[in-house]
């Protein structure tokens, strides 16, 4: 059996804590930023964590 490879998309995006959650940025920062208030902008800066059900489909790409 093959082993199974890590999704390198998935490490670009996720960073993995050491209580085993997953953090991940916010959409909707990258670009049309003329139109949202400073603080829209202050809020989607920040880092949140992973939902439970995204979380499985995120370990999986880990592999770990």
């Amino acid at each position: 059996m093959n082993k199974s490879k890590t999704r390198k998309s998935a490490v670009k995006r996720y960073k993995q804590t050491a209580n085993k959650n997953f953090i991940r940025k916010k959409a909707f920062k990258g670009h049309l930023l003329q139109k949202k208030s400073s603080s829209r902008k202050r809020r989607l800066c920040s880092t949140i964590t992973v939902g439970n059900t995204e979380k499985l489909t995120v370990k999986k790409f880990f592999n770990n």
